[in-house]
């Protein structure tokens, strides 16, 4: 197969994962989000030790064990990523689809935030603008919640920060999730442990089929994180960020027409200011690329004219 056509097929897999993942956490019931939560972290652990046993890929870990900044920065991601985890199941557990969908729409705008508090860039005129659009939908939200949307920013923030670590690390994919899914198994263990000794475990007490879909948490959380990993080296991004709204819209549209959650005409509204936020975003990331390439070509094109040039 063509690694382009690969590469797609990869992202758009692991965007239709992550967007039907509402349905596999709500048939999680009874058990509740920190529970769920603590298994998805072990089982994770646990799945991707399995796969890197397969293909004995233990070296790498050894050098980053010795590293001990980057241990620091994946102790950082780690307790980012689970707090992202831990706010998505509390959504889908307390029937807050849609606003957990928000969370992952406004991510890209909080992102560009990220670049220029953190990173110090330079924004383009329409990234401004596209931020400045995504302002008022959260205001325009906040005003139809009657509070500020937490959930959807916290879900924002939280995997924007660990983006950015992760970015500033530069881990391989599964080597990255088993050190992250390390660092959080103990207190995993030990909550999963208390819950047992209180009889409030819902892990092999429910049906055999619960246990089975608590266990393969893990393998669902490892492999739209390992197909996205793969379709990150063969996809530009450009076309990588398109199919990013493809998750958020599958969880909005779960929420609406499978789970019947609330869509009132002002939260609505705020959606669709959203949406024309990351339409600016979109737009202008499009352009940008296809001006850089077109430079690439003209240099390149003027390189080899040079090459080529009788000498004197």
């Amino acid at each position: 197969m063509d690694p382009l056509r690969r590469g797609y097929l990869s992202a758009l897999f692991a965007n239709i994962l992550w967007g039907v993942f509402p349905l596999y956490f709500r048939a999680l019931r009874p058990a509740g989000a920190v529970e769920v939560l603590a298994h998805r972290i072990v089982w994770s652990l646990v799945t991707v030790a399995l796969m890197l046993a397969a293909v004995w890929r233990w070296r790498p870990l050894g050098a980053l064990l010795r590293d001990g900044r980057r241990l620091a920065g994946i102790s950082v991601a780690a307790l980012f990523i689970a707090v992202n985890w831990g706010v998505y199941i509390y959504a889908v557990d307390t029937e807050r689809v849609i606003e957990a969908s928000l969370g992952y729409f406004i991510n890209p705008l909080f992102v560009i935030l990220l670049g220029v508090l953190v990173l110090r860039e330079r924004l383009r005129p329409l990234q401004w603008i596209a931020l400045g659009v995504g302002a008022v939908a959260v205001v325009v939200l906040s005003i139809d919640y009657g509070q500020l949307p937490w959930i959807a920013l916290t879900l924002a923030a939280s995997f924007g920060c660990y983006g950015l670590i992760k970015k500033r690390l530069g881990l391989p994919a599964a080597e990255g999730l088993f050190l992250e899914s390390a660092v959080l198994t103990l207190p995993g263990l030990v909550y999963l442990t208390w819950l047992t000794a209180h009889h409030t475990s819902t892990f092999g007490t429910v049906s055999g089929w619960h246990t089975v879909m608590l266990a393969l948490s893990g393998l669902l959380t490892a492999i739209p994180l390992l197909l996205f990993a793969e379709a990150a080296n063969r996809v530009p991004l450009s076309g990588l960020g398109i199919l990013q709204y493809l998750a958020p819209t599958l969880q909005l549209l779960l929420g609406v027409v499978v789970f019947a959650e609330p869509l009132p005409p002002g939260r609505l509204a705020g959606f669709v200011i959203v949406w024309c936020a990351l339409s600016i975003f979109t737009w202008d990331a499009i352009r940008t690329t296809r001006r850089t390439r077109a430079a690439q070509r003209d240099e390149a094109a003027a390189v080899a004219e040079t090459a080529a040039a009788p000498t004197l």
